[in-house]
């Protein structure tokens, strides 16, 4: 069958291209087992509420397990006049056991049918994309557990500010990464409605059992309004700009990896599998990966803006405009998935340069602060030591020392309160260790981090 399966209001044929214009079989295809479940679930409310008989039921449970092997080993053929996967579902079933297969539309719409069809993908994908998050994270606490001993330059303005340890840094990557996954689960959560038996947009006539479906579908429960069912698309705007913020995070984390990879820096070097050359400069390693993925982060933020556009003045309830929702999201979540795969794999696989880190953090007088705060325990208000320390520092710039190499008698210049114990806070890993409170860069304190980062990780699980 290749004609549409509504045609009978009709006297014309639809115009060829107009066909291909409007079908979407060539990206919704990719729903077909939610269609194919979906279906499933609602046949056998059908027949149990004794609006189908079972032998109607069983022909076309199996009917639809027939099409559901087909699709699967390549032998199914979509076709664009029949405008989508509920219609190519829907046409082969009737081709297969003739005029009973067209009962499986009672009590229901293309617009509820295909809702539901998309918060049945979204929510597997969901859980699909929290997986590969799960994977990313336990990276980063693999590679922050692996240097709990190395120092790094913290930067504010990317100058240097303090010095840190690079797992602390690598922490702030999975905090981030942990609300990404809190927007998820929420997401995830207010789409698990069954949108199923709103009909076109004003309910049935039919003595359906909606809650049945739901639970027959895992839904945690069904939609209360019919009109907002079929209209309702804050679900997949929820997603794609959870999304959004997500890949804000990897862009983020990629544009530092770019800089800790390039030769000024010399932090990190990438493994070859996740590198390109050049054909022109035979000596370049270009960080393709972490580049694509900065780069991705703009379509997925364009998916976020085509949606809010497509809803942002559609009247109630379906819309044909409505259609264009799926191919942003459906590119979302193929954005998603590849660039948390491949960055897991990436961190995994990122060889850290312990020493060139620690050589950066001991420039930039990176320990100013710390004179400051020894200066405060010693009685000096404030901004009384801070002006010290600036002058101390215009001092180094002058005579091309650091402040860990300053004499007492130099450092008394510019203040009598510095005793010999200043050069018990002014080392890397003094000024790192002190700094102990909550959400601190001592050793001590983020090796606890990474253990309670492990256990979130672990109950996420």
């Amino acid at each position: 069958m290749s004609q549409p399966l509504w045609g009978g209001r009709f006297t014309q044929p639809t115009d060829q291209f107009v066909q291909e214009f409007t079908a979407s079989i060539t990206f919704d295809q990719r729903l077909y087992r939610y269609d194919i479940q979906g279906s499933m679930a609602h046949c056998r409310m059908l027949a149990r509420q004794g609006i189908l008989t079972t032998a109607e039921a069983d022909q076309i449970l199996a009917g639809l397990t027939d099409i559901l092997t087909d699709i699967e080993a390549g032998r199914f053929d979509f076709s664009v006049a029949l405008e989508d996967i509920h219609m190519n579902i829907e046409a082969r079933l009737i081709e297969r056991i003739g005029p009973v297969g067209g009962k499986l539309h009672t009590a229901r719409s293309r617009n509820d049918q295909v809702a539901v069809d998309i918060r049945l993908y979204l929510r597997d994908e969901i859980a699909a994309i929290l997986a590969f998050l799960t994977s990313l994270q336990g990276a980063l606490l693999d590679q922050a557990e692996a240097n709990l001993d190395t120092l790094m330059p913290g930067y504010t303005h990317l100058q240097t500010a303090q010095p840190v340890l690079l797992a602390h840094h690598l922490l702030a990557y999975f905090e981030m990464l942990q609300r990404d996954r809190g927007r998820l689960q929420d997401c995830s959560r207010r789409l698990n409605q069954l949108p199923l038996g709103a009909g076109a947009l004003a309910g049935t006539t039919f003595p359906i059992d909606r809650e049945w479906v739901a639970q027959q579908l895992g839904f945690a429960g069904v939609t209360r309004n019919s009109l907002d069912s079929v209209s309702d698309r804050d679900f997949a705007l929820e997603f794609c700009a959870a999304s959004a913020t997500l890949m804000m995070h990897l862009s983020r984390l990629a544009e530092e990896l770019i800089l800790w990879s390039s030769a000024d820096f010399d932090f990190i070097e990438l493994s070859d599998a996740f590198c390109t050359g050049s054909s022109i400069m035979p000596q370049k390693k270009n960080p393709d990966v972490p580049e694509l993925v900065r780069g991705k982060t703009g379509r997925v933020y364009g998916n976020l803006i085509s949606l809010l556009t497509l809803m942002k003045a559609l009247p109630l309830a379906y819309n044909k405009d409505m259609q264009e929702d799926k191919e942003p999201l459906f590119d979302s979540i193929d954005t998603v998935k590849g660039s948390l795969k491949i960055f897991a794999d990436m961190i995994a696989q990122m060889r850290i340069k312990v020493g060139n880190m620690r050589t950066a953090a001991a420039r930039g007088f990176s320990t100013a602060t710390d004179v400051a705060d020894y200066c405060v325990r010693k009685g000096l208000p404030f901004r009384q030591a801070h002006e010290v320390v600036g002058k101390t520092v215009r001092y180094c710039v002058e005579t091309g020392k650091d402040i860990p190499d300053l004499s007492l008698e130099e450092f008394r210049r510019f203040s009598p309160l510095i005793e010999a114990d200043i050069y018990d806070f002014v080392t890397l890993e003094a000024s790192v260790n002190a700094r102990t409170a909550t959400g601190g860069t001592a050793r001590s304190a983020v090796a606890g981090e990474i253990v309670r980062a492990r256990q979130q990780l672990e109950g996420a699980c």
